[in-house]
């Protein structure tokens, strides 16, 4: 899988409250969802991200609850990729069973701004910077991890293996 797109770039320790407040859980509505993405981390995010872009964090991203509402408000409002120094371990799952591809690789994070422009090939583990031609690696997924990706998450996942 090939991914390309723009650098959304956040600190350390971005909980699942500023990726989407709890005063939006109200639904389960991925688009309604989406339209408060990163909300109290950028009050402007929702409405400036783009399809296929890329958010580019510091350590323990989406720390705090165990919301599923996260990753998913992140997946629909067009981000295609997430790159951090550590995800809290909650977050890294859910982004999986969601279909919502995660990296850590700390390296990009202190040389990439936003901006940026980066291509992802997960199969090959390689990060190209495409505006400052840097080139990074990072472990790639084990072939499940990789498979319920490709299938848009571990639901669809199941139905394609049944």
């Amino acid at each position: 899988m090939q991914i390309r797109g723009s650098v959304w770039k956040f600190g350390d320790n971005i909980n699942t409250d500023e990726i989407i407040p709890a005063r939006y859980l109200n639904t389960s509505d991925p688009n309604e969802l989406a339209k408060h993405c990163m909300e109290d981390a950028d009050a402007t995010f929702a409405q400036k991200v783009k399809k296929g872009d890329i958010i580019v964090a510091g350590s323990n991203f989406g720390c705090g609850s165990s919301r599923e509402h996260a990753p998913i408000s992140i997946k629909a409002c067009g981000v295609s990729l997430i790159i951090a120094r550590t995800f809290a371990r909650i977050f890294f799952r859910n982004s999986i069973n969601m279909g919502l591809p995660i990296l850590e690789c700390p390296d990009v994070i202190d040389e990439v701004k936003t901006g940026d422009t980066l291509e992802i090939d997960l199969e090959a583990g390689i990060i190209r910077d495409c505006t400052t031609k840097k080139e990074y690696r990072f472990s790639k997924y084990p072939s499940f991890m990789q498979e319920i990706i490709n299938a848009s998450g571990l639901i669809e996942w199941i139905k394609k293996s049944w």
